[in-house]
């Protein structure tokens, strides 16, 4: 259950979502997804609060983790995740299963030992407020976003996504001459794991991954969306395809310096600027995917002067 709230769990299933069944759903899901992760990463930062292994020694841990514990982003993703598809139909047995999912997520990081009931609350709780949010503004941001020439909406996912990188550093600062209690070390030591220097570089990821995945659905509208969908091989085809790149690009993540911010943060624009743009657009090329209804303008070109 743990695993279903976890990002090994939502990356492959929004990729192959977005690739062969539903892109433009799979792109609101990933978007939310990823402001998700970034303000969870960024409120770990705040609170700095240990995991109830690090401070129970009654605790026994089925994981080993050195991130701060406060707010859960397994109950936190899990309920922005499983709410988001919830709220796109109106049956009550797939609104029941959700909720039920959500819980049994919750519960299992209890279980772990890797979260108090208090994280796994607040998790919920700020979840939900985000979910909450984004469906309400949607309505709006969205029609605003894409009136906006393509280049605004470039430079916009890029502000957007530094801003909150920004937001992050400014947490990191406040941890400047904080040190790991040695109760906290021993305790991680002890169940088999090591603690790890505080950066900047979650942060980094996150914040990259969002301004890739903004900048890419802003180019594939403008040049048109495509088609999901294609036979059964076209479909499989796009998959391995779509992966290799994703391990090509990957692969520069794990290069030395690959935990410099910088460097983290072009990396993962990259990587999620290749699963919304770039993949589809190999796939269109190599006749994989079909474009039946290319963009006649370009975003925040005047469709008024083009009807007449």
């Amino acid at each position: 259950m743990s695993y279903l709230g976890s990002s090994a769990f939502y990356v492959p299933l929004l990729v192959a979502l977005f690739w062969c069944v539903a892109p433009r759903l799979a792109a609101r899901a990933t978007v939310i997804l990823l402001f998700s992760g970034l303000l969870n990463t960024l409120l770990k930062l705040v609170f700095h609060a240990p995991r109830p292994y690090w401070t129970d020694p009654a605790v026994k841990p089925e994981q080993t983790l050195s991130s701060f514990g406060m707010p859960s982003g397994h109950a936190q993703n899990g309920i922005v995740a499983w709410g988001f598809f919830a709220t796109q139909t109106r049956r009550r047995l797939l609104w029941a299963g959700a909720v039920v999912v959500i819980a049994l997520i919750g519960v299992s990081r209890v279980y772990l030992g890797v979260h108090s009931t208090g994280q796994v609350l607040a998790g919920w709780a700020i979840g939900l407020v985000l979910l909450v949010a984004v469906l309400g503004l949607e309505p709006i941001v969205v029609p605003w976003w894409t009136r906006r020439h393509l280049a605004v909406q470039m430079v916009l996912s890029l502000a957007i996504s530094l801003l909150l990188l920004a937001a992050a550093r400014g947490a990191l600062q406040s941890l400047e001459n904080w040190q790991w209690p040695h109760a906290w070390a021993d305790a991680i030591k002890a169940a088999g794991g090591q603690t790890e220097p505080i950066t900047l570089t979650d942060s980094a990821r996150a914040s990259g991954a969002l301004c890739g995945a903004l900048a890419g659905i802003s180019l594939l509208a403008a040049r048109g969306w495509f088609d999901p969908g294609g036979s059964p091989w076209q479909r499989l085809a796009r998959l391995p395809l779509g992966f290799a790149g994703v391990a090509l690009i990957a692969a520069s993540d794990a290069l030395p310096g690959g935990t410099n911010p910088i460097l983290a943060f072009i990396v993962y624009t990259l990587l999620t600027l290749w699963m919304t743009a770039g993949a589809p657009e190999a796939f269109v090329r190599l006749r994989l995917a079909a474009r039946p209804t290319p963009g006649l303008t370009r975003a925040g070109d005047d469709r008024a002067g083009l009807r007449q």
